[in-house]
Parts: C-alpha cells; structure tokens; sequence
C-alpha cells in the first residue's frame, strides 16, 4: 500500500522588483496578520530603511541585532514577549532574518523576509545559520511568509554580498551531485523536482554570468530571482541538500579554521571548484564554475579568499568531520591528494 506524503511549506507571496518596499505593508495585509510587527534588524539596514518600513505599520516595535548569535535570538524572543507582536518582519542580511528565522520558530510565529543584500538564499528558505565558537550551526525552521525583494535596496549594497550571493548559487552544482551520490551509495531521499530546480538555478546563474556587474539593478533583479528559487528547491527537499554538499562543509571548516576572513558564498564558490573536480566531471566542468566566479568578481582562489594554502587544504581534510551527510568528501581526503586538487585547479 503507498503510504509516501510530504508537507512543503512555501512563502505564500514573494515581491521581487524595483520600488517593492513600498508595497510591503500591502503584502502583510494580504497575509491576513492583524496587529503590531516587530522589526528585526541590523544598524546599516535600519539606517537605510528601517524608517520606510515602520511608516507602513501601527504602532511597530524594532529591536536591533548585532550579530548572528544564539544570544541575539534570545534577546529577540524577550523582546517579542514584552511587545507581543502578531509576527516578525527581518530587515537586512544575513544576521536579522536567521536570528529573526529562529525567534519565530521559537515563539510559534511567522515572519517576513525583507532582504536588503542578496548573500545567500537563506532570504527564503527554511533553514538558519546560527555560528557559535568556531563552529556554524545549520537549524530547520518554517521558511518566511513573505519575501519582499526591492532590486533597488539590493542594487545599492555592497558589491562583495551580491558575489557572494551569486557563488552560493553557482555551488548549487555540486550541491546537487553530493545529494545524487548520497542517494546511490547511502539510498538517501531524493527529490528529482528540487534537485532539477537547484541545478536550473545554478545553470542559469552560470548563463548570465557576464551580465551581472555592480551598479545595475537588473543583476540584483538576476541574483535575487536564482536565491529565491534556490530556497523554494529547499523546502521542496524538506532539507539544505539541495543547496548544500561537500562545498559548504568546507565552508563551515574555513569559519573555524580562518573565522572572519571570507564570506560563506565565496568560501562555498571556491570549494565547489574542488568539489566538482573530485566528483571526475569533465574538465570544462570544473572550469566552467572558476570562470563564471571569476566574470562576476567572485574569488577563485584561496589566496583571493584571504586564507591562507595551509589554512584551507585543513579545511577539506576535515570538512567530512562536521556533519553526519554523505558527500564526495565522505571518509575523508589526505592532505596530500587535497594539495594535488587544489593545485590542479589553481586554488593554491
């Protein structure tokens, strides 16, 4: 008898475009959220646009976080239990939409993502990335009830977190030949519709690579587009696999081993190189991902990373130690043959 089932959680609005923020409180009223929001957000972002935002709410409340931490998702949660808030709108990168990600979860709440840098593709997905000592912690929560993605906020940031954005994207690549390897070997579930989607992502990124150049709205309109799509392949998954092999392993290392030097999309561009050389695709591959990395700014190499050769070759050796998921790096690499990889593809 079948007895398969699924449950995927989706934004139920995404708003993707010039002039968007505008209709934020638009959105929220189509989502059906009476009461007061409390803004989530950084100092930058509230600078730039915190304003904006609360002028499309009564009474909103704004608590600002410093850094991604387990701490400032505490702080959120007390915060939210003095102003009692109907739900969480996160404005900013990274650090305010995981913390704010997690706070909802915690307090049974939605929230809503308004991202004002295209980093990475947590802006929509259900995952959080909370770091903790030298280590990165990877949380399931419920994906955002709304995205709202004004391409002009984006188009202003800097141009190293749109790059970034991008070579998370590109690494989609490997990300999805790691979840088919797990699924061969290891007889892992795999979704051919999010694998598909992921990999479309990625080719497409990789397609009009030399279309996107700082300065021009349409490449922030290119890159948001590919994370949001890149976030609905993960929770279609119900898991990162989609999103998330052996390259952001090495990822995860290089914040323990070299913490604060390179952003997390980088450091997954630079590794999927490798990665992708190890899973024995054809050269152009592999050269494909380095030259599409390099057309958009993106470094490509562990020097352009700021890391030392030493600093990442222990990166790869030990990636495989962190988390219990079956990539090409599974069972480890010796330092020796990541030297010989790494050299070969030019990234030491």
């Amino acid at each position: 008898m079948f007895e398969k089932s699924t449950w995927i959680k989706l934004p139920r609005s995404v708003l993707l475009g010039h002039g968007v923020l505008e209709d934020l409180g638009a959105a929220v009223d189509d989502l059906y959220l009476p009461g007061r929001p409390l803004v989530v957000t950084s100092p930058t972002p509230n600078e730039l646009a915190g304003d904006r935002v609360r002028a499309q709410f009564d009474d909103p409340a704004t608590t600002v976080v410093e850094e991604a931490s387990f701490e400032a998702v505490e702080n959120v949660i007390e915060v939210a239990e003095e102003v009692d808030p109907t739900f969480l709108l996160a404005l900013g990168g990274g650090k305010p939409i995981d913390t704010a990600k997690m706070a909802a979860e915690h307090l049974g709440i939605g929230f809503v993502s308004v991202p004002t840098a295209a980093s990475h593709d947590g802006i929509v997905s259900g995952r959080s990335s909370i770091p903790e000592g030298d280590t990165r912690h990877s949380v399931a929560a419920d994906p955002p009830l709304a995205v709202i993605a004004d391409t002009e906020l984006l188009a202003d940031a800097p141009w190293e977190l749109t790059t970034a954005g991008c070579a998370d994207i590109i690494s989609n690549y490997t990300a999805v030949k790691d979840w088919r390897l797990a699924r061969r070997l290891r007889n892992v579930e795999y979704s051919e519709y999010a694998g598909a989607l992921s990999e479309m992502t990625a080719e497409l990124l990789v397609a009009n690579a030399d279309s996107i150049k700082p300065g021009l709205e349409e490449s922030s309109w290119i890159v948001a587009k590919a994370l949001v799509s890149s976030g609905v392949a993960m929770s279609i998954a119900g898991s990162s696999r989609p999103a998330s092999g052996a390259e952001h392993l090495i990822s995860h290392q290089l914040d323990r081993v070299a913490p604060g030097k390179a952003l997390h999309g980088h450091q997954a561009g630079v590794a999927s190189i490798l990665t992708e050389y190890l899973h024995g695709g054809e050269e152009g591959e592999w050269r494909s991902i380095r030259d599409a990395l390099a057309s958009i700014d993106a470094p490509t190499t562990a020097e352009e990373l700021g890391v030392t050769d030493a600093e990442f070759i222990e990166a790869v050796t030990t990636a495989h130690e962190i988390r219990d998921r079956y990539t090409i790096l599974s069972g480890g690499v010796t330092e020796e043959a990541a030297i010989e990889v790494a050299t070969a593809t030019g990234i030491i």
